[in-house]
């Protein structure tokens, strides 16, 4: 890589972090997809890449989560019972295929293509979905002990995994929605604590797989984490003082731009 391709990974990890240092979500949609449209990374060694970035950052955020309180770990266990094997699945299922198949690289950049967008709809509805969630049903018999909540939770975890398996986007923006629609009563810190958590062992995984059929690029691993330790710093310093009203329409703004892109010219 020249000089200043790697600067630009370096800045690229800057802006990432920054963005999940001030709203806790989008990283990985906004990561993976340039790398693919910007730097021309091949869609299987940016998603395998920003797996294993997403749980070495998640893995710092989880430890300061779970010193204020803020993970409820038995949720987080009912995700990863089903997001954890639907990952090993997913990464098995690109390994048949071929990881170096033209076809199975259009077919990721696609799929990365409408998990962006996916995220940057939840980003948009997720506070609406919640509230309607919280007015709609008698939730003083739906507890999160139960066991109809507790198979949808496996469930809706088995279909995150298998996405982010696949594209590495969704682990915090959709992840958060699903929470927000299961678990309405949890409060928005513990919501978000809960998802980071989750997201640890996912994204590990599922990079762990990826490196094992060789689409990790460690060297670009390492530029972008050296731009996203200050800019997760800063943008954790930043959030106190950008309202969230403003924040996350440009985020979702910005997604949607992104996944219509990689749907037009991925083919």
């Amino acid at each position: 890589m020249g000089d200043w391709m790697d600067w630009g990974f370096s800045v690229l990890g800057f802006l990432v972090g920054g963005i999940v240092g001030m709203t806790g979500m989008g990283g990985g949609a906004i990561m993976t997809a340039a790398l693919i449209s910007v730097f021309n990374v091949p869609p299987l060694t940016a998603v395998g890449t920003d797996l294993v970035y997403a749980g070495v950052t998640k893995f710092v955020g989880t430890s300061v989560h779970a010193r204020n309180g803020n993970v409820d770990w038995r949720v987080v266990g009912l995700m990863a019972l089903g997001s954890v094997p639907a990952a090993g699945l997913s990464i098995y299922g690109l390994l048949l295929l071929g990881p170096d198949n033209p076809m199975v690289a259009s077919a990721v950049a696609q799929v990365i293509g409408v998990a962006v967008l996916l995220a940057a709809v939840t980003i948009i509805l997720r506070r609406a979905v919640r509230y309607a969630r919280i007015k709609s049903s008698d939730l003083t018999t739906q507890q999160p002990a139960s066991k109809r909540r507790a198979l949808q939770t496996v469930a809706l975890g088995f279909a995150l995994g298998a996405l982010v398996a696949i594209s590495s986007v969704g682990a915090g923006a959709i992840g958060v929605a699903i929470l927000f629609y299961l678990y309405p009563r949890l409060t928005a810190a513990r919501i978000v604590g809960s998802d980071i958590a989750h997201a640890v062992p996912l994204t590990l995984l599922a990079g762990l797989g990826h490196s094992l059929i060789g689409s990790v690029d460690w060297g670009l691993l390492g530029l972008l984490l050296i731009g996203s330790i200050p800019g997760i710093l800063i943008g954790s310093q930043l959030a106190h003082y950008v309202p969230e009203r403003i924040l996350l329409p440009l985020l979702a703004l910005v997604l949607a731009g992104v996944g219509v892109h990689l749907l037009i010219f991925s083919h």
